[in-house]
């Protein structure tokens, strides 16, 4: 059930004060500026809207977010045990600006600089803790509009200094020097007692025109203030906690959208578990997972409660699905029961790469592929040390790369993926991935960065073939890949192309591109093809060694000693063609259409 109506501020401020109303664990910090706070001061004074708030009730079983207390909200251990009875959802900002510089006691703390946007070149962040003050004679001088100016800040010990010599120019540390200096502290504004006092005091030391003018910031700021109300919408404590996290999004527009994780771990919270804490520790143990290199750098925590979330739908038998709303849906029961079993699973997803000739964080087709992938090595166990059960497992994976079929919509895509291998594994039928997978012979064109997932694909397919440096013969392996800088690059160099005018649609594609080591990468410079292989004969390599070194590489020898780029090109787009059809475990066709023909210079049959 929602409510709304419109209740006066002091009521708000008084209900955080007490810790009735608090924040959900998933809010952000305070970021709020010195400006941001002053431009909201004076709209409140003036009696302007400030944009509704949103409630939710606390307690509901659906709603068991971790609760927090406002920046300044100091309660003794008894209160602050108790439960709130509401959480905001939409107005952390505003209202922590309004308690903190109209209600507290205390100063009103700065930003948090972590979460602040970044500042504008030149602009110093230098705030620190301050108390907000109205000045009396520019609050009623000036026009409505102006009365930002009218709001002033002054640090902590109520004394205002300019200059390198800190020259003092306002001190506001009595009451008897703010009367003084006509500055009314905010603070006490909604203080029936402070107010009384400073009042009679100001007028004890002012008559006529000073007293009339105070009568009248009475009357035209201060009660605008004591009757100020703030649209409020409260959602009842049964809202379906999706809804609630729905609903936060669309409201805070300005801030960053929360992640799963985010939700999973204030929800996890209220049973004393910091899901973040436990995520490192999982996420530490990945890493320096023996033979991994690093693979499980980029998997994220989101990553990992979407593969738990299948694991315990697989695991409990339930009908799997891992919308963001089933991964709230996760239990700490099964997080506690499978995270260590998962976080195996991960390793072992990572060293199936690795037998792959997937070898660095970089040289990743898909991180989302990781999800199911996980998963199934988690269920299958000792399974996945069966031949055919490595087979089919890997022809799925390379099904996936190369028909590119992880780059979005990936909740649909786990599912089918996990049940579909799982029952493919127990001679069912082949899974979804598999059996609509495609491979077009002219997507080798447009394959021109590194950051596609079949361009990476192709590269480990032929290290998998046992590509050698061209130079020492070293198998570009788990020993020497990562020490000797291997990255790809061109075969026919990008200068040679250039200046010979090839068509770059094809020398800047996969097929004219390698792993290459570093140091042999500088031998080749832009030399034409037969001028860089007689270089490297000349530093003590036999023909017949380079020429198996080169070979290994899936690489026409003959067409680089002739510089005959179309007779290489041709050449190599056969074998890497050949390649991606034999890992993905189906049989080629379209390889002599007339479009084929035409983009390769030939037939790739």
């Amino acid at each position: 059930m929602t409510q709304s109506n419109d209740t006066p501020l002091k009521k708000i401020l008084e209900s955080i004060h007490e810790g009735a109303t608090r924040l959900p664990e998933f809010q952000r910090d305070w970021v709020w500026d010195d400006e941001h706070i002053r431009a909201l001061i004076a709209s409140i004074t003036c009696s302007y809207p400030i944009g509704a708030v949103m409630f939710l009730e606390y307690g509901g079983e659906e709603n068991r977010f971790k609760p927090r207390l406002f920046e300044n909200v100091s309660l003794n251990v008894s209160l602050e045990k108790e439960a709130p009875k509401l959480l905001v959802l939409d107005g952390q900002q505003r209202l922590t600006a309004a308690y903190c510089a109209m209600y507290s006691p205390k100063p009103v703390p700065p930003p948090t600089i972590k979460n602040q946007k970044k500042q504008k070149k030149n602009q110093k962040n230098d705030e620190k803790e301050c108390y907000y003050y109205l000045d009396i004679d520019q609050c009623l001088s000036g026009s409505v509009s102006d009365r930002i100016e009218g709001v002033i800040s002054v640090p902590a010990d109520k004394k205002i200094v300019e200059g390198p010599q800190r020259k003092l120019v306002k001190d506001l540390s009595t009451i008897e020097k703010e009367i003084e200096n006509h500055l009314f502290p905010l603070n006490i504004v909604f203080d029936t007692a402070k107010m009384v006092l400073w009042q009679s005091k100001y007028l004890e030391n002012y008559s006529g025109t000073e007293r009339t003018k105070f009568l009248d910031f009475l009357d035209k700021v201060w009660q605008p203030i004591l009757e100020y109300h703030l649209p409020v919408i409260t959602l009842g404590m049964n809202t379906p906690k999706e809804a609630v996290c729905q609903v936060f999004e669309h409201v805070n527009t300005g801030g960053v959208p929360l992640t799963v994780f985010e939700l999973v771990t204030a929800i996890f919270a209220t049973d004393g578990i910091d899901l973040r804490k436990e995520w490192e520790k999982q996420a530490n143990k990945m890493k320096h997972a023996d033979g991994t290199f690093e693979l499980l750098s980029e998997v994220a925590p989101t990553d990992f409660l979407a593969s738990m979330t299948l694991l315990a739908q697989v695991r409990g038998n339930r009908t799997l699905a891992v919308k963001r709303k089933n991964v709230m849906e996760l239990s700490l029961t099964d997080y506690n029961a499978y995270a260590e079993d998962l976080t195996d699973g991960y390793i072992k997803a990572a060293l199936f790469l690795v037998q792959q000739n997937i070898l660095a964080p970089r040289d990743l087709p898909y991180t989302t592929q990781l999800v199911p992938l996980a998963v199934l090595m988690t269920v299958l166990g000792n399974k996945t040390n069966d031949g055919l059960v490595k087979d089919k497992l890997a022809a799925w994976y390379w099904c996936g790369v190369f028909g590119e079929m992880y780059g979005s919509a990936n909740e649909t895509r786990y599912v089918k993926d996990v049940s579909g291998v799982l029952a493919w594994i127990s001679s069912g039928e082949a899974p979804d991935t598999v059996s609509r997978a495609f491979f077009q012979p002219k997507r080798l064109l447009s394959l021109q960065t590194r950051n596609g997932a079949a361009y990476k694909g192709v590269m480990a397919l032929i290290l998998g073939e046992g590509a050698r440096d061209f130079i020492s013969g070293d198998k570009m392996d788990l020993t020497n890949f990562l020490p000797n800088g291997v990255d790809i690059h061109h075969i026919f160099p990008q200068k040679f192309c250039k200046e010979k005018n090839y068509d770059e649609d094809k020398w800047n594609c996969i097929v004219n591109k390698t792993p290459i080591a570093a140091l042999t990468n500088k031998k080749l410079g832009g030399k034409a093809p037969s001028k860089y292989l007689k270089a490297i004969e000349n530093d003590n390599v036999s023909p017949e060694a380079l020429y198996a070194n080169i070979e290994s590489h899936g690489i026409d020898v003959a067409s680089l000693r002739e510089d005959d780029f179309d007779k290489f090109f041709l050449a190599r787009a056969k074998t890497i063609v050949r390649l991606i059809y034999k890992a993905m475990g189906k049989r080629a066709d379209s390889l002599n259409s007339p479009d084929v023909i035409e983009a390769f210079g030939g037939t790739l049959e």
